[in-house]
């Protein structure tokens, strides 16, 4: 499962609520890249698949695919503002190490292919 605190909570819903459309949903994944091995990703979709691992939370839905979900299962998205504007922050119970700015991670049995950091 993914949890999300109450402000990442909030956002979510005004964000999914902003798009004006009944079918969309939060859709959570990684990718091989970044400078550990693996980046998170996280936008709207409309569709899901079987292999989808799919979640509700207080307004909206969360899909998150087969193979992303074994990454990143436990995962608790928080949302934070600050002076310099605001932003989702991830934190990942299967990460072993995770880049300075944490939107890429490594865990212990996959290591992903890590990008060069600028």
């Amino acid at each position: 499962m993914i949890n999300f605190t109450p402000q990442a909570s909030a956002k979510i819903r005004e964000l999914l609520e902003a798009e004006n459309n009944p079918n969309i949903l939060l859709r959570v994944g990684v990718r091989e890249g970044g400078c550990s091995g693996f980046s998170y990703g996280m936008g709207t979709d409309e569709s899901t698949s079987e292999s989808d691992q799919i979640f509700t939370y207080e307004g909206f839905k969360v899909a998150v695919d087969a193979e992303s979900y074994k990454y990143i299962e436990g995962l608790v998205i928080d949302y934070k503002e600050s002076m310099m504007g605001g932003g989702f922050t991830m934190e990942n119970p299967n990460a072993v190490a995770s880049c300075g700015c944490g939107a890429s991670f490594r865990t212990r049995d996959y290591e992903g292919k890590a990008e060069k950091c600028e």
